[in-house]
């Protein structure tokens, strides 16, 4: 046999495969049965009266999301010793108040997109959206209640709290170029650590560990989450809209200040800030007058030529690898072993992906 190159790792995928891919495969191959099982069950959940509600769950489970959500609570689940039933049922739950907040937060957002596909409210409209939303709530609801966990209870309602929450407090400072780090923060940690947070804590808590190890686990999970939120935050900046499945610079069109626009904005001139907080006010006064901007992407260019100049993606990158360094230390006490390798891949995953 021959001898393998100096330094080339025995795992090494090759040339022609992408490392982001060759990642989220060693993830997801580790819970393949289990994330299969919980495909099933969410399916199961549209059962309804009404064949529209299946129509529209049908077409966001169909949309191409990676079921990371069910993916990282199997993980921490069998990382901590447990893979009985409870994972998969309590996993379908999450990844169905998931499938909620994607309903809304496109109708919120005016979103005509969703990975790559029309969102559920330009096909169906904002009510009906809005409505098979708050079905998937209730019937992650009555998931939970069936478990008879008052622990996991509890991470479900804060999480559903704080994710509302955080949709609040973003439209709160909407178009604002002067918001500060911290409200971004109070942001991404709501509306997107949360949630994962809530996944790795409760495949934790079905495990019987220790208090002090759910904790750890949850650490995982939300600096995770925050990694995650922040490459794709970075990502609306550059990623190819074919790839990143919705429409570039989105974001800015939303009036999010993200945390590459606030590097920038942290660095720039004054005349540069205010140049930039003048488009914001523009983009807001669309919002008002038409619900959206239809605006070319030349009238982006100056904002987008500060990210640029001022290192906004790439020192967003560099924060969220920061945050994927405290969540693999946070899992570090955990004998080792292919869930925890496999949830370490995940969270390399997080800073190198490109959609």
């Amino acid at each position: 046999m021959a001898a393998s190159p100096p330094g080339a790792r025995s795992d090494d995928p090759g040339p022609h495969v992408d490392p982001a891919a060759a990642l989220i495969s060693r993830v997801f191959d580790r819970v393949a049965e289990g994330v299969g099982q919980v495909e099933q069950t969410l399916h199961d959940q549209l059962d309804s009266d009404s064949e529209l509600l299946g129509a529209i769950g049908d077409h966001v489970f169909a949309s191409g999301g990676k079921r990371l959500r069910p993916a990282l609570l199997c993980l921490a689940a069998e990382m901590c010793g447990y893979t009985g039933p409870r994972r998969i049922q309590i996993a379908a739950a999450l990844e169905l108040i998931h499938t909620a907040t994607l309903l809304h937060d496109d109708v919120v957002d005016l979103a005509s997109v969703r990975r790559g596909k029309p969102a559920a409210n330009v096909v169906w409209g904002n009510k009906r959206a809005v409505l098979a939303g708050d079905f998937l709530y209730a019937r992650a609801s009555m998931m939970i209640v069936e478990d008879g966990s008052a622990g996991i209870l509890r991470i479900f309602t804060n999480c559903i709290q704080a994710m509302a929450e955080g949709e609040l407090i973003q439209l709160e400072k909407s178009f604002d170029a002067d918001i500060p780090e911290s409200h971004y923060y109070r942001v991404i940690e709501r509306k997107s650590a949360t949630l994962l947070a809530a996944a790795c804590e409760c495949g934790a808590v079905v495990s019987d560990v220790t208090r002090a190890e759910e904790r750890r686990v949850a650490e995982f999970g939300r600096e995770l989450g925050l990694a995650f939120q922040i490459r794709d935050d970075a990502l609306d900046y550059v990623a190819d809209e074919r790839d990143f499945g919705k429409q570039r610079y989105a974001d800015l069109r939303e009036g999010k200040v993200t945390l590459p626009l606030l590097f920038a904005l942290k660095r720039c001139t004054p005349a540069e800030h205010e140049m930039a907080s003048s488009l914001l006010k523009s983009l807001a006064a669309d919002a008002l007058e038409s619900g959206e901007s239809n605006r070319g992407l030349d009238e982006f260019e100056p904002v987008l030529d500060l990210v640029r100049r001022y290192r906004g993606v790439e020192d967003a990158a560099r924060r969220a690898e920061d945050h994927i360094a405290r969540a693999t230390a946070a899992i570090a006490p955990f004998q080792d072993g292919p869930a925890k390798q496999a949830l370490q891949s995940a969270a390399e995953y997080a800073v190198i992906r490109d959609r």
